[in-house]
């Protein structure tokens, strides 16, 4: 049977029917929330109505789509993102910052023109992150970043898992067009980005520092299901190449894109004279802080494309079109108290407390003071009334005092002496304060949370919270405690402390409430969670001395320098007998680094962990086999894309053992692809390599060919 063929009677012939109709109705539900605002099914029921199709999809390979909207996600992480040049350049928009620059901008377009009685259209500039999306014959081929303007990269697999942008063009009575670059904004609503931070600090991770951020660092993750649960939306609001459009103005483009399923504001609009767009440039600067998604200014352009043509462009930017940026917002508050907090490597560092105000459509009470050092240069005191804005229209920051305000009562913030969790004396490097106790508990929380994220040992199931109340109940007190966990013992504190907090909300007799919760574990048994954390930590024990040294918080070691280390070390032994000449020796290895790093393995604090680690079983030998690149294998100098499920390999893993072997992995399946790895569920990739005449190879493939290599 050819692929998408029906069968043509019995069962199958209704799973078919209903497939094709689950395919439908979610294109029309992606269409109807993300283009239309107006969606007619919750949350809940898409998710239940894709799993459903997901089941029946899986049932029947033969009716494979790659555009069905279960092949948003593929499961595919991707190794890197290759380059490609735009066809037409996307060029940046010259910025203003008042109306009477405004005018001048539109004086010199009608000096240009010969004439002032053009239309204008105007837009929030929303943001984000700009995006090119090319659709050919009705289907999504490629996204590319904006990059420099000539040259993005190519980010088609991660742009394929953002529900908001349409996989097929709506062509619905009319055929698609042959060809369409759709320019636009792909950004992160404020309400997603506010709780994605929030989960972020339960994890322990660091925050993002605003939306925009946020949004880029999304789209160039390795994993489109991480992606995918951001829940980044998007914006049109331009063109590259174009065929089968016929329109002759932006406002009737926006109105095609429409019509074609692909989210456009609903705040744009037509202006007869600047009169008109200067009002409401003004008035859209108090009604854009109710937004959902961050906006700072509103891009103003003529409006026919004729004209747009003879206005032409610079170097950089088109003289047709410019952006009005709105400032920042903000509010005066009195600063109350400053807590210091400590981190994974011991820095100590100050935060706000203040009194709730309302800044860009928010209450902020905390920000971020930064350091002691910048602290000194504002001169802050305790009760001083300060300015608070949000940087990036998101992060709150005190930027400065509001000296007349002060009465005199003020009082200075002093720099900790002592660390505020263990009492232990500080050290000051540079404008940073440091914890000098390794053995501090608040350290050691943070450290914890740091060792088992994705990055470095990726102990799936212990967020930050769970991390908490296991170091809290005593069960975690090392870095070899994780992987020594009993599913039991974990069951018991996690509900416990379920069970207390419950009771404390509900203002129930604690200990009743946790003797009952226990009672019926000692029933029922750890459950999935516990099992999950166990098996998870048992998973990781084998990534190896790299990502243990990048997830120990070793001052002035992270994820690069972690590699250099396990590059030049082939297991824990060899580094602990390094001497700090050894170590200024290695690439990007200055004489601090090095003394800072040879005193911390020359600590018995260092002989503890790496000996905790080993008698749990964890594997403290180096996986980089890079030593190996320069001698004839079959992936040396190979540019290699891995795609679908393997059995015996994590993508992570593999990538790093081959990019060891000299190959270099990527994203895409192009023309300068060397090899494809598939796995089973492959997808587009391996068509894409079929199609191309790309060399596939298969898992048992693969694993002679390591093998061969010893």
């Amino acid at each position: 049977m050819s692929k998408g063929s029906a069968p043509k009677d019995g069962p199958l012939a209704n799973e078919a029917a209903r497939i094709a109709v689950l395919r439908e109705l979610l294109h029309r539900a992606n269409r109807a929330y993300y283009a239309d605002a107006a969606p007619f099914m919750s949350d809940g029921e898409f998710d239940a109505l894709l799993e459903e199709l997901v089941a029946l999809e899986r049932g029947n390979p033969e009716l494979y789509d790659p555009h069905s909207p279960t092949q948003r996600v593929g499961g595919e992480a991707a190794g890197g993102f290759e380059s490609a040049m735009h066809r037409v350049p996307m060029r940046s928009i010259d910025n203003t910052y008042s109306l009477a620059d405004f005018r001048t901008w539109h004086a010199r377009c009608a000096e240009s023109l010969g004439r002032a009685d053009f239309a204008l259209f105007g837009d929030p500039k929303i943001d984000g992150v700009a995006l090119s999306l090319r659709y050919e014959h009705g289907v999504l081929v490629e996204a590319l970043t904006r990059g420099d303007g000539e040259k993005g990269d190519i980010v088609t697999t991660n742009v394929r898992a953002i529900r908001a942008i349409p996989l097929r063009l709506d062509s619905s009575g009319h055929r698609a067009p042959p060809l369409l670059e759709v320019r636009g904004e792909v950004y992160l609503p404020t309400a997603v980005f506010e709780s994605l931070n929030e989960q972020r600090e339960r994890d322990g991770e660091e925050l993002f520092q605003n939306a925009r951020n946020a949004t880029a660092g999304t789209l160039k993750n390795k994993d489109p299901k991480i992606v995918a649960s951001r829940r980044l939306s998007f914006s049109a609001h331009g063109r590259g190449e174009c065929e089968g459009i016929e329109v002759s103005s932006h406002s009737e483009y926006l109105q095609a894109l429409r019509a074609l399923g692909i989210p456009v504001s609903r705040f744009g609009r037509t202006f007869a004279t600047a009169d008109e767009a200067a009002c409401a440039i003004e008035a859209f600067a108090k009604a854009r802080t109710d937004l959902a998604f961050g906006v700072d200014g509103m891009v103003v352009r003529v409006d026919a494309f004729e004209l747009q043509t003879k206005l032409g462009s610079t170097a950089k930017c088109p003289r047709w079109a410019i952006a009005y940026k709105y400032p920042a917002e903000q509010a005066q508050t009195t600063l109350l108290e400053v807590v210091w907090q400590v981190g994974k490597g011991g820095t100590i560092t100050p935060r706000a407390t203040m009194r709730p105000v309302r800044v860009a459509g928010s209450t902020v009470q905390h920000a971020t003071l930064h350091n002691i050092e910048e602290i000194r240069r504002r001169d802050l005191r305790i009760g001083d009334t300060v300015l608070v804005e949000k940087a990036g229209e998101v992060i709150p920051q005190v930027i400065g005092v509001v000296l007349a305000a002060r009465t005199g009562t003020e009082q200075a913030i002093d720099a900790p002496t002592h660390c505020p969790d263990c009492s232990s004396e500080v050290e000051q490097e540079g404008p940073k304060i440091f914890c000098t106790n390794s053995a501090c508990p608040a350290q050691f929380r943070e450290k914890v949370k740091w060792f088992v994220g994705r990055d470095q040992m990726d102990v799936d199931g212990l967020g930050g919270e769970i991390t908490d109340r296991l170091v809290e109940s005593g069960l975690i007190r090392s870095f070899a405690d994780i992987f020594q966990l009993d599913a039991m013992a974990v069951a018991r504190a996690l509900t416990s402390a379920r069970a207390a907090d419950g009771a404390l909300k509900r203002g129930d007799d604690a200990q009743e409430k946790i003797d009952k919760a226990l009672a019926k574990l000692e029933r029922d048994g750890p459950g999935a969670q516990a099992m999950g954390i166990i098996a998870a930590a048992e998973a990781s024990k084998s990534r190896g001395l790299g990502r243990v040294l990048a997830g120990l918080g070793i001052r002035h070691v992270g994820a690069s320098a972690a590699k250099t280390l396990a590059k030049r070390f082939k297991d824990a032994a060899a580094l602990l007998s390094a001497s700090e000449a050894d170590l200024v020796a290695l690439d990007d290895f200055g004489e601090i680094t090095a003394a800072s790093v040879s005193h911390w393995l020359h600590s018995e604090v260092a002989r503890e962990i790496f000996a905790g680690l080993a008698m749990a079983g964890v594997d403290l030998a180096s996986k980089d086999t890079s030593t190996l690149a320069t001698v004839d294998n079959p992936f040396h100098g190979k540019t290699i894309v891995i795609t679908g499920t393997l059995a015996s390999f994590s993508r992570s893993a593999l990538t790093e053992q081959l990019e060891g072997l000299g190959a270099k992995i990527a994203g895409s399946v192009s023309k300068k692809t060397h090899l494809v790895i598939a796995g089973t569920e492959a997808g587009s990739k391996l068509e894409r390599a079929i199609e191309l005449g790309v060399d596939v190879w298969d898992e048992a493939r693969l694993q002679q060919a390591l093998a061969s290599i010893g």
